[in-house]
């Protein structure tokens, strides 16, 4: 029995192990990071790494879905703020500099997230941000026509910003979003076009992700062809 029990102590530590070095590689490189790498800094040979992960994307939900959870539980406490502006400014703020610093969450918050448990909590981190920017709103701070939509598109865009940028992505966030928050502004708004509707947005990101696949496929599917051919 005690035999088990270590064996089953040895197993969860190379789990932790795993997504501690996983934690690091996709803040560093993305989530494309290499899996063997991620394996050689955990200790670990890839058959534990496959054993506990079997697929590129059971790693990442295992890494993200604390930080996920962790959003939401920042956007409930800015729902309590005394101001609601300042509650809705700073959950934005302290988003932005978590994507900033992390490029495997912001490419994560753009591509979408892979698993259902991740979208389970990502419904409610949305759930919770129309329920911030209608706070906002009712306060008269914030520009009536303003939408959780465009709370999600000015997050992509310090995604882009950090996937771009790379060390001065902290930095150009931080000018970024000083600019963007004051068009937020109740005294500040103008005329803007229609708002983006959250079906629009998923619906573009399929496309844009269909789009950026296909090259891909079409390529491993060429190199197929030629590897099968006679030299």
């Amino acid at each position: 029995m005690s035999q088990l029990i270590r064996l089953r102590a040895d197993a969860q530590r190379n789990r932790n192990k795993l997504i501690a070095a996983a934690q690091a590689a996709f803040a560093e490189h993305g989530l494309e990071a290499s899996l063997d790498n991620i394996a050689k800094c955990a200790g670990v040979g890839n058959a534990t790494l496959y054993r506990h992960f079997p697929t590129r994307q059971d790693l990442v939900a295992a890494v993200f879905i604390e930080r996920v959870d962790e959003n939401v539980a920042l956007l409930e406490r800015a729902q309590r703020h005394e101001d609601p502006w300042t509650g809705f400014t700073d959950y934005i703020r302290q988003t932005s500099r978590a994507l900033a610093t992390d490029r495997g969450l912001a490419e994560l918050f753009v591509m979408g997230y892979p698993t259902l448990e991740l979208r389970s909590v990502n419904d409610r981190a949305y759930n919770g941000m129309t329920a911030l920017t209608e706070r906002a709103k009712a306060s008269g701070a914030a520009r009536a026509d303003l939408t959780a939509e465009d709370i999600v598109l000015l997050l992509e865009a310090v995604a882009g910003i950090t996937r771009q940028t790379g060390t001065t992505g902290p930095a150009a966030t931080e000018r970024f979003l000083a600019l963007a928050l004051d068009g937020f502004r109740a005294e500040a708004a103008t005329p803007a076009p229609p708002p983006i509707s959250r079906r629009q947005l998923r619906e573009g990101r399929r496309d844009s992700r269909a789009r950026s696949a296909s090259p891909r496929t079409t390529g491993r599917a060429r190199a197929k062809r030629s590897s099968s051919q006679p030299g």
